[in-house]
């Protein structure tokens, strides 16, 4: 059977062994910023924090030498009311970051977490024999209104690779039934430019 095409960007995942039970950051998005970020987009500090504190992020960028903090994995309410009460999460708002607004979400910043993430497969899928710990660069996609999902994937053509560059090592592929090598394969990666790694500079 075919794998699904469906890509959710960067999907925190428990395969090392060591539980992930939702660990998160708060970080907050400028109003200024006229970017939609969706469940599993990559994010990058900004720079700057908001009036309590709370540090502005942003899209990371896809391709090599770009870090990244971590993937988004959901909006949440501001840290006090008065100015920033707007940014209060309703059951009316999307589960996504709506662009052009003052608003807070939460970011897995654990740089030894693991992911799963889908090929785009352009050019063809990645070899079981380019995946053992090879280094491949991470590709934006457009995420979706309607299931709040990344569209972001993993670059096929980049796979195989020993290149330090590079912003995803793979960790092999992602178990399941309806996961196999080939086509739309889902990955397990870990980030390889981490932007709070030791010894980088500041934002």
């Amino acid at each position: 059977m075919a794998n699904a095409n469906t890509p959710m960007g960067l999907r925190p995942i428990n395969d090392n062994g060591v539980p992930w039970v939702g660990q998160t950051m708060l970080v907050a998005f400028k109003s200024d910023n006229a970017s939609n970020i969706f469940l599993g987009d990559p994010l990058l500090p900004a720079g700057g924090a908001d009036p309590y504190g709370v540090p502005y992020v942003t899209l990371a960028t896809g391709g090599a030498t770009n870090k990244v903090l971590g993937a988004f994995v959901g909006i949440s309410n501001g840290p006090a009311k008065g100015a920033n009460a707007a940014s209060t999460v309703t059951r009316d708002l999307p589960v996504y970051r709506q662009a052009s607004i003052l608003n807070y979400g939460l970011v897995c910043i654990d740089p030894n977490q693991l992911y799963a993430i889908q090929e785009d497969s352009d050019g063809g899928a990645i070899a079981a024999a380019s995946a053992g710990f090879s280094n491949a660069n991470l590709i934006t996609g457009t995420g979706s209104t309607v299931t709040g999902f990344s569209g972001w994937q993993l670059d096929s053509s980049t796979a195989g690779s020993g290149n330090a560059t590079y912003q995803a090592k793979i960790m092999g592929l992602l178990r399941g039934p309806d996961n196999a090598v080939g086509t739309n394969a889902k990955w397990v990666i870990r980030l390889n430019l981490f932007a709070l790694a030791d010894g980088t500079v500041g934002y």
